[in-house]
């Protein structure tokens, strides 16, 4: 099974590099976790996807926001949101069961600066998820959750931890954030896996990072251990992102095979 997490940074304009991608991969990803597609569930490329065998589930969103996973597998036990009306007013979590594991894909808020209304958004949001997964989940559940988290974990995840230091999505406040996941029972599978290799998920578009390598890792698998002995390869994409034509996201899908 090989399962992809990937922000597209709006799904319209992001299509024919999508599918462009897919054909280039020859069809060989099972399930497609897509974050930031940026429509109502109505303008998600559903039958395109149909054409390629994925069932399409879609929590969507006008403008912003958005999640959907794309399966070739059953979908089971679908789910939108926190079920909680103050969190899913924004359109930033869907999971589903799939071949018995809990699918969790989540698009985190971006934050803003220290003190500010985004800022404070980002901790209530990160402090709710943490409440939906003690409610709903145990760490000895077979569980996977992906997306765009939008924290780099730690100073090895951002390409100058020096200019980078105490910004947004590195504030050690921000990174404790991801400790609680981790507290809980969440392993960050492709740290585990590569203790030392530093690779990004993420380049700003305004400074052509990608072509330097000035990026971030804020694109997540994090899985429960029952899941871990599982695993057999985390690794990141680049072809999309480097792609001039049609334009790029500026994330690279990251990708996960299991067994």
């Amino acid at each position: 099974m090989k399962i992809c997490t990937f922000n597209v940074n709006s799904m319209r304009a992001r299509k024919d590099l999508v599918f462009e991608w897919l054909n280039h991969r020859q069809g060989d990803i099972d399930i497609l976790c897509f974050q930031e597609i940026k429509t109502v569930d109505e303008g998600f490329p559903v039958e395109d996807f149909r054409s390629m065998g994925y069932e399409s589930a879609v929590f969507g969103q006008k403008s912003y926001n958005g999640v959907a996973i794309c399966s070739r597998f059953p979908l089971a036990d679908l789910a939108r949101g926190f079920g909680r009306a103050e969190w899913d007013t924004q359109s930033r979590l869907i999971s589903a069961e799939i071949e018995g594991i809990t699918l969790i894909n989540a698009y985190a808020p971006h934050g803003g600066l220290r003190g500010t209304e985004k800022y404070q958004y980002k901790q209530g949001w990160y402090t709710a998820f943490l409440d939906y997964l003690r409610e709903n989940f145990s760490a000895s559940d077979p569980l996977i959750v992906t997306g765009d988290l939008n924290v780099a974990h730690a100073d090895s995840d951002v390409y100058d931890a020096t200019a980078l230091a105490d910004t947004i999505g590195t504030m050690p406040e921000e990174r404790a954030l991801l400790e609680m996941l981790f507290d809980w029972g969440l392993i960050d599978g492709f740290r585990r896996m590569n203790p030392e290799k530093r690779m990004f998920t993420w380049w700003d578009y305004r400074t052509a990072g990608i072509w330097r390598d000035e990026g971030m890792r804020i694109d997540y698998f994090l899985c429960t251990a029952a899941l871990w002995p599982r695993i057999k390869e985390i690794d990141i994409d680049l072809w999309p992102r480097r792609r001039r034509v049609p334009t790029p996201s500026d994330h690279a899908p990251l990708l996960m095979v299991m067994e």
